[in-house]
């Protein structure tokens, strides 16, 4: 699954990943994983939001194991954040299905692995967020998180709308919003995914206790257009000038409050070598260990920038579920270097999916800790051993109400 999956949206030069949403690369990405189900047998789907999903038992059947990732990158990106989850998701449910298989051979099935209930593998849309500039698009539809109205008039750099982009590839963007129906459905959510960081040490797997609060802000600095070569610069009102000390400001704060903050992508206008610029619109992404800090960095921040300030989305702390979460952190106890349990500060789909459902996650170490690019990297033997904690976990899960 991994060799066929890799080379889809591989920049040749970069070597990074541009699986952007809705785009050809996601289609290829999309068409894999349908491939997959009905490989399987699997009863596949796609729900209002476009989110794709595998069954394992009857879809309806409701009091569901679902577990999955997503497929989807930022701008030149790993291999393994969401894909992982994805794939070992499949991983996990072959290994379980072989398992039922023996038992069944050797007249021991009693009520099997399932015990009746179904097992789902999900797909999210669009959790990265790089085209459009919201993340978690697809869980956070789903959740009624996102307003529809709003989800669709979001543009890319070209100015192409959400919903443009929906029915370009096929979709109905009129029909995206909360699907209670399908929450209803779901008992538990496990998802897996790639550690971002280094924070396992000796230890294959780990199981997560919290997400970070986090957010992304867009800052408008405004300037007036000119000559660089002929504009004296006591006469000039460059926004530049405010832009870069932004950074800094940022920089400087998030060391003080013990959290985070990055200026990752920025728009210039005119953008032009020998111009002044007219307007600098600028993204923030910051995290913090808590709600106030947060608040109070970006507060600050927005005082000393003199820009325009928009919040575009904003995650509060997550605190997965206290029962599930140490339920698998029990099960995963007897592991090599255990299975240590930590907060991250990456948002991911199923910190989406907590306010809705309980819900866990699983890391796999990444000996790096580089992540969001091409050197993201784990070794092989520990994604095995994610596929095994993953198939254990959801094993338990299926056999008994979460």
């Amino acid at each position: 699954m991994w060799r066929e999956l890799l080379p889809v949206g591989r920049h040749g030069s970069t070597g990074g990943y541009r699986r952007h949403a809705w785009t050809s690369a996601d289609a290829e990405c999309r068409a894999w994983f349908e491939e997959q189900a009905l490989r399987r047998g699997l009863a596949y789907e796609i729900d209002r939001n476009g989110n794709q999903w595998a069954w394992w038992g009857d879809p309806t059947g409701g009091d569901a194991v679902v577990t999955g990732s997503h497929l989807d990158s930022v701008p030149d990106g790993g291999a393994y954040d969401g894909p992982l989850g994805v794939v070992s998701a499949f991983a996990a449910l072959d290994a379980l299905r072989e398992r039922d298989a023996l038992r069944e051979r050797d007249a021991l099935r009693e009520r099997g692995v399932r015990g009746g209930r179904p097992l789902a593998i999900v797909n999210f849309g669009d959790e990265e967020g790089a085209r459009f500039g919201v993340a978690c698009v697809g869980s956070r539809l789903m959740t009624g998180v996102l307003d529809p109205a709003h989800a669709r008039d979001l543009r890319d750099d070209d100015g192409v709308t959400l919903a443009a982009a929906m029915e370009r590839a096929g979709y109905d963007p009129g029909a995206i919003g909360r699907d209670d129906e399908r929450l209803a459905r779901v008992a538990a959510f496990v998802e897996l995914h790639v550690e971002q960081g280094r924070n396992l040490g000796e230890a294959p797997v780990g199981v997560a206790s919290a997400i970070w609060p986090h957010g992304r802000w867009r800052f408008d600095f405004g300037g007036e257009a000119n000559h660089a070569g002929t504009t004296r610069l006591e006469d000039r009102r460059d926004p530049m000038l405010a832009f870069a000390a932004a950074v800094l400001h940022a920089r400087a704060g998030a060391e003080r409050a013990g959290a985070l903050a990055t200026f990752g992508k920025i728009s210039v206008e005119p953008n032009g070598t020998n111009a002044i610029p007219s307007r600098v619109t600028a993204w923030l992404d910051s995290r913090a260990p808590e709600s106030g800090t947060l608040d109070m960095l970006v507060k600050e921040l927005t005082h000393e920038a003199g820009a325009t300030v928009t919040c575009e989305s904003y995650t509060p702390l997550v605190e997965f579920d206290g029962k599930l979460r140490d339920r698998l952190a029990g099960l995963l106890g007897g592991l090599s270097g255990g299975a240590p349990v930590l907060p991250t500060g990456a948002g991911h789909d199923a910190g989406i999916l907590a306010s809705a459902v309980p819900t866990a996650m699983l890391f796999v170490r990444n000996p790096t800790g580089a992540s969001h690019c091409p050197d993201e990297h784990a070794e092989e033997a520990d994604c095995l051993a994610g596929v095994a904690a993953l198939a254990h976990v959801l094993e338990d899960l299926l056999r008994e109400t979460a």
